[in-house]
């Protein structure tokens, strides 16, 4: 009885988990994609010091991680590739706080280790602990 609770349990949180990543990229994907730059540069001063079309390749990047943790999982079509989206979620996350130590802005990576972290959770419960099958 508390393999079935605990595997629940860790399923639970896995999928609260991808929830809490994909509607956080979400946002940063639609924000970086729809806000003019100006205005973005207000709220991200690297925006306004970087080309244009890095922050649409990061925006771009985001949705696709978004999408990439939910629709497989949630349409058992190629569930393979909800961990394999958390782990390139790692990858740009670390790829992202590299980037604000190199602009000295090492205040800011906060977001992107605790992101880092939750694809982490997500890769290894997905790969292994409760991994979704396909239909």
């Amino acid at each position: 009885m508390t393999t079935v609770s605990s595997s629940k349990s860790i399923n639970t949180l896995l999928w609260a988990a991808q929830w809490l990543l994909a509607i956080t990229l979400t946002w940063s994907a639609l924000t970086k994609l729809l806000t003019p730059v100006n205005e973005l540069a207000q709220m991200w001063p690297w925006v306004g010091q970087t080309p244009v079309v890095l922050v649409q390749f990061t925006g771009f990047s985001d949705m696709l991680g978004a999408l990439g943790l939910l629709l497989p999982s949630l349409l058992r079509i190629k569930p393979i590739l909800t961990p394999i989206a958390a782990v390139s979620i790692i990858v740009l996350m670390l790829c992202a706080a590299l980037f604000h130590i190199v602009r000295g802005e090492t205040s800011q990576i906060g977001v992107n280790i605790v992101f880092a972290l939750i694809a982490a959770f997500t890769a290894w419960g997905r790969f292994g602990k409760s991994v979704i099958t396909a239909k």
